[in-house]
């Protein structure tokens, strides 16, 4: 298993149940078939450039390990998931 680290921007004009709802969701699925180490909740933060006409998003960071197979399906989830504004997935050595 490798370790990665994955940044999630979530729309800022989400209720904040719903944003605790979507962090659960991302790391049920991490859990499926891999370890979460942490998941770090920096909150609201202003963005660099605007995205999606938004200037502020709430960033979460997941540090966890998994199989590569289980990053596809994660950033497939990410895509076709209504207030996910950007994300990024890497590995760490």
């Amino acid at each position: 298993m490798n370790e990665y680290e994955s940044i999630v921007i979530i729309d800022p004009s989400l209720e904040e149940k719903a944003i605790k709802e979507l962090i659960a969701k991302f790391t049920d699925l991490i859990n499926s078939d891999g370890k979460i180490e942490n998941v770090d909740e920096m909150g609201l933060r202003k963005l660099a450039y605007e995205v999606q006409k938004k200037s502020e998003g709430y960033y979460v960071v997941y540090y966890f390990e998994a199989n590569p197979q289980l990053i596809a399906e994660l950033e497939r989830v990410y895509r076709i998931t209504d207030g996910i504004m950007k994300f990024i997935t890497i590995r760490r050595d």
